[in-house]
């Protein structure tokens, strides 16, 4: 699976963006997908998470009730609407993928490369 991240951008805090997460390969449909994001001298952070089919979705406490994960298993698209963003969302955010046969909590295996977000005060 190759993994494509765009839709960052520079917003101020309060707006919303949607990043999208392209992939090719014939296994997307059956593999959960991952949003993580990553700001400078912090470690990484596991944002949210969708199964395979989409029935199980996973969120950050800092996340919840702002972010909503999705996915297009026909367009082989992942989503991550955020709204109403606060200036500690800035991070690089990344979208993975994993066997959507593991739980949502087990380590993504393909990454790809990110997408800086940047929210103004």
């Amino acid at each position: 699976v190759q993994l494509q991240a765009s839709g960052g951008g520079l917003v101020q805090a309060g707006g919303s963006l949607r990043l999208s997460c392209a992939a090719s390969g014939r296994t997307f449909s059956v593999s959960n997908i991952g949003w993580f994001r990553q700001a400078p001298g912090k470690e990484r952070e596991y944002v949210a998470g969708i199964s395979w089919i989409g029935g199980t979705t996973y969120y950050l406490d800092s996340v919840k009730g702002r972010f909503s994960i999705s996915r297009d298993n026909v367009k082989n698209m992942g989503y991550l609407q955020m709204d109403s963003l606060k200036p500690e969302d800035t991070a690089v955010y990344y979208c993975a993928t994993s066997p959507g046969r593991y739980a949502l909590s087990r380590p993504y295996d393909y990454w790809g490369q990110g997408t800086q977000v940047t929210v103004s005060s």
